[in-house]
């Protein structure tokens, strides 16, 4: 038995819906039902997994290093593979932040420590994808007070 497990269940409920109950304990719906598109599917939950957990990385440590962020978001891009399983082989992320005087420097190194060291998603899913970032930084002019 792993040191540290983490547990979950995952129900069927009945045409092609799922329950999905992690160890928070906060359900969640997975839709594998074609286009109907009711709930996230499982592979919408992974991709938006990635960019949670990098983004949740990046905000934390940009704090941190006191840069002024007024305003943060992740896009993300999977591509899979034609075959079957259809694996996502590439993630493509744009980080975009809004505030006063950010650090490309700073932002940069928060980035690469979050691919590298800290994001447990992105370490799962590298031995088989692999994970292209870029940022944009949007300067936004102090309030008058």
């Amino acid at each position: 038995m792993p040191d540290n497990p983490y547990k979950a269940t995952v129900a069927y409920a009945g045409d092609d819906f799922f329950i999905a109950t992690p160890p928070s304990g906060h359900a969640q719906v997975f839709d594998v039902k074609g286009d109907r598109h009711a709930a996230t599917t499982p592979l919408e939950a992974l991709l938006i997994a990635v960019a949670g957990c990098t983004a949740a990385d990046v905000i934390s440590i940009m704090l941190k290093k006191r840069q002024d962020v007024t305003d943060y978001r992740v896009e993300i891009e999977g591509t899979r593979a034609d075959e079957h399983p259809r694996k996502f082989t590439r993630f493509d992320i744009n980080h975009i932040v809004h505030g006063h005087n950010i650090s490309e420097k700073a932002l940069a190194d928060a980035i690469e420590l979050s691919e590298t060291k800290y994001c447990s998603v992105a370490a799962t899913v590298t031995p088989t994808a692999t994970i292209e970032s870029r940022y944009e930084i949007v300067e936004v002019p102090p309030t008058a007070v």
